[in-house]
């Protein structure tokens, strides 16, 4: 059986459009190059995105490539039932072998819609079930006192108070708070442009308590966390720096939320997507249309974000029962 590897990050070519990985054979590596180049011009993609795809469907096209198979005709329902057992066996959880099932579907529809081939080598290939979890979701009071943890009297901690602000009251992911610049902060209309996934711009609006925060970051920390960078920090137009005066990281940004809900006491380690997941939760809760979230989460379905009405919905049922004094003691109900 061939080993399950990963591919390496494909190469790109002068006018930016990606290479099929060399290692492959050539009318596969060629026919991805086109999926990458299609995704990335037609659909998009980011950068991250068109790593991963590269990456992941072209580990699944080697192991077939080190079965034997050298051209589409190759690939088989046994040999690919074969890569999915090497993925279970590598120790692949379930969603990450249904997110490379659904890589691979998606690279055989392309190739059959764009007639290279009359009939798709994956279109039989069965994903795994993944298990539903609903996103945790903060309290009110938990969320009251993560704002409230960084320091205020020192540069850093005024720019983790505005980080944890504008994540949670802005709903922005965390490559979308690390990307910003401080022209796209807009104090008085309490709103930031962000450059969401696929490169597509929205306006998130942050609030009152985010926007007082971002401010006073801006006058009393930044300009510390420039001096500190010396020369290196004052032409970095970034928003949020880092202590050598550079873009702060979304490694960073993760690493400072976590550390915030360990300091509240939080079983769970904190993300920056908890946060996102929150903000949509809670306006939910206080009565939001849904696709007004979707536009502020720059969800392009409203598909992705009807799960928060699921978790709005158990929040709901969740009080119902604590409070409702019926819902409490069912033997009484009769009485």
């Amino acid at each position: 059986m061939a080993h399950v590897t990963d591919a390496p990050r494909p190469s790109t070519r002068s006018d930016g459009t990606p290479a099929g990985p060399s290692d492959l054979p050539p009318i596969m590596g060629q026919d991805l190059a086109r999926y990458l180049a299609y995704l990335r011009a037609v659909r998009g993609a980011s950068r991250y995105t068109l790593r991963n795809y590269g990456t992941e469907i072209a580990s699944a096209l080697r192991y077939c490539a080190a079965s034997g198979a050298r051209s589409w005709a190759d690939i088989d329902r046994a040999l690919l039932r074969e890569w999915l057992g090497a993925l279970r066996a590598a120790g692949y959880v379930p969603a990450s072998i249904a997110r490379r099932v659904s890589e691979l579907r998606a690279f055989g529809a392309f190739l059959v819609r764009s007639r290279m081939l009359a009939a798709d080598p994956f279109g039989g290939l069965s994903a795994p079930r993944v298990p539903s979890h609903l996103p945790r979701v903060l309290s009110i009071g938990e969320v009251a006192a993560l704002v409230e943890w960084p320091p205020a009297d020192t540069a850093a901690g005024l720019r983790d108070r505005a980080i944890l602000e504008v994540l949670y009251g802005g709903g922005l992911r965390v490559s979308e708070l690390a990307g910003l610049d401080i022209n796209d902060f807009d104090g008085a209309e309490r709103r930031v442009r962000v450059l969401g996934k696929g490169d597509r711009e929205r306006m998130a609006l942050i609030g009152r308590p985010a926007a007082r925060a971002v401010a006073r970051y801006l006058a009393a920390g930044r300009p510390a966390l420039v001096a500190s960078g010396g020369r290196r920090g004052r032409g970095v137009n970034a928003l949020l720096l880092n202590a050598r005066g550079g873009r702060l990281s979304a490694r960073s940004v993760q690493a400072i939320v976590t550390a915030g809900g360990q300091a509240i006491g939080l079983a769970q380690p904190l993300t920056p997507h908890m946060l996102r997941h929150t903000f949509a939760t809670h306006l939910l809760d206080g009565g939001a249309d849904l696709r007004a979230v979707q536009e502020l989460l720059g969800h392009r379905s409203l598909r992705t974000t009807q799960v928060y009405t699921h978790v709005s919905q158990t929040r709901a049922r969740a009080a119902y029962l604590a409070a409702h004094p019926l819902a409490r003691r069912p033997e009484e109900a009769d009485r």
